[in-house]
């Protein structure tokens, strides 16, 4: 007997699946993330083993994994900075040096210098093809003066993904939306007299601009341990908790706040 409660839930059902589609991401803590889309995996600025040390200067600023995290295979590695917590060469001298990069000029540098032989680099509004992955360089964080570094907005199968680290959106992106992930800071990380390194402003803006269906934190540090001069000095505001609750109650927006080596997958519309 044809029952049209079962039938129309049938058909609920099949709409669904066809308009959804899955994305996974892994956060391994700090900015490193895995990304798999259209059956890439690609493995976001990782430092997963060992110290984090800027210039060799450990006495100023050193960050210490409780534990390493094994490296993921990968397809592809994407790199925003040149910088060691983005660019982290105790964890790429531990990567095949065949794998395919995408980087900023700087990390593009990093990983010439230790062999790596198939490296794109990527200027902002540059494109770069990856078996049906498209990944466009936008204007990222300031390193100096003159110079900034690379936000990535990541597109196949009818998904978006866009990734910046430091909380700073370039107004371009307007016109660029909607994108369906963002992956952005959601606190400050305040030095005396410098201002913000990190800052959670970057996570409003893409709110408000590109109506994402899903936003993650980045930046964080779950399972890390800083010590030095720096971190006497270093100040956070703000959280991905009070990111959330400071949405409107209407907003569609879901903030996820995944645990590090927590693979969770994305049901999100295609376009």
């Amino acid at each position: 007997m044809w029952d049209r409660d079962t039938a129309l839930t049938n058909i609920v059902f099949e709409q669904l699946l066809a308009t959804e589609t899955l994305m996974y991401l892994t956060w391994f803590d700090n900015n490193s993330w895995l990304i798999e889309l259209a059956d890439q995996r690609i493995l976001l600025d990782p430092w997963l083993v060992d110290s984090l040390v800027f210039a060799q200067q450990s006495w100023l600023f050193e960050g210490i994994r409780q534990q390493p995290t094994p490296i993921p295979e990968a397809d592809l590695l994407l790199l925003s900075q040149g910088l060691e917590d983005h660019a982290h060469p105790p964890t790429l001298t531990q990567i095949r040096r065949d794998i395919p990069v995408v980087a900023s000029h700087n990390g593009a540098k990093v990983v010439q210098g230790l062999g790596y032989t198939q490296v794109t680099t990527l200027d902002h509004g540059q494109t770069h093809d990856f078996n049906g992955v498209q990944i466009q360089a936008l204007p990222g964080a300031p390193i100096g003066p003159l110079l900034k570094e690379n936000a990535y907005l990541i597109k196949a199968e009818g998904l978006t993904l866009y990734y910046e680290p430091h909380g700073y959106a370039d107004p371009q992106l307007k016109q660029l939306g909607p994108i369906d992930v963002v992956i952005t800071p959601m606190a400050d990380q305040t030095l005396p007299l410098v201002g913000p390194i990190v800052r959670r402003q970057g996570a409003q803006l893409l709110a408000d601009w590109v109506t994402p269906q899903v936003m993650l934190p980045t930046a964080n540090a779950a399972t890390t341990d800083y010590r030095g001069f720096l971190t006497q000095l270093l100040s956070t505001k703000g959280s991905a908790t009070e990111f959330q609750s400071a949405l409107a109650p209407e907003s569609p927006i879901q903030v996820l706040q995944p645990r590090p080596g927590e693979r969770i997958a994305l049901p999100v519309a295609v376009h």
